[in-house]
């Protein structure tokens, strides 16, 4: 496969994407009301999960369309004085905004099955704390188009037992109380993160398990998708 055939398929994977995330967002926002009153803290803290995540992605994604277009991925802008790689701000940004994502979607599972936090729901909640404070180091090389392996994996190590750790609790208990919307919804987490791994640790070797990405974005779709149709009626039934 050409480079030319695959910088298309991406970018017309990537404006697809950005527009399902964001009309899904919101469909969720103008629903909302029509929430009944017992999944509303649910749907709260799905609807701000996915908004902030769709927030990140325009960052990351949206900068890969410009920078295409443009014609050079190394594109740079001028902030403030410095030179920044446009692809480098948008990886940031939806490194960020993924770290909060997990913590949200711990609220929601919190919400949902009415647990309190322990020593493991603290341990995960301290691995965003610990992932976003690498994030900020500058050895991550965000201006480079080349990732540092060992930060590239350094990072993802705690985004690694967040994401895990919450699919770990929501499969727990929603498999114990037969709730088939958080069961999907656990084991599309799952799927995203056996797509992502193989990326993180292999990318640098085998450049073409990068498009192992597009399922990954689709598990996160496929997330939003169930909550969506399980939380959100067309009608009120508060």
């Amino acid at each position: 496969m050409s480079e030319t055939t695959t910088m298309w398929m991406e970018v017309g994977f990537d404006v697809a994407y950005l527009v399902a995330i964001w009309v899904l967002v919101a469909v969720m926002i103008r629903r909302f009301g029509r929430v009944s009153k017992a999944d509303q803290p649910v749907a709260k803290w799905v609807l701000i999960a996915f908004g902030l995540l769709a927030l990140g992605d325009t960052g990351h994604v949206g900068m890969r369309v410009v920078a295409y277009a443009m014609g050079n991925i190394g594109l740079t802008v001028s902030l403030f004085g410095a030179r920044l790689l446009l692809v480098g701000v948008g990886s940031f940004a939806t490194a960020f905004t993924l770290t909060f994502f997990y913590v949200l979607m711990l609220f929601a599972w919190q919400a949902r099955f009415g647990r309190s936090f322990g020593w493991f729901e603290w341990l995960l909640i301290a691995c965003a704390a610990i992932r976003l404070v690498i994030l900020v180091l500058p050895q991550n090389e965000w201006n480079s188009l080349a990732t540092p392996y060992f930060w590239s994996i350094t990072r993802n190590i705690p985004l690694l037992v967040q994401g895990l750790g919450v699919a770990y609790l929501i499969l727990r208990d929603a498999i114990k109380l037969k709730d088939g919307t958080f069961s999907w919804m656990g084991v599309m987490i799952l799927v995203s993160y056996a797509c992502y791994a193989p990326v993180i640790l292999f990318v640098s070797q085998i450049p073409l398990l990068g498009m192992l990405m597009m399922p990954k974005t689709l598990a996160y779709l496929a997330v939003a998708f169930i909550a969506f149709f399980a939380l959100y009626p067309k009608k009120s039934t508060a």
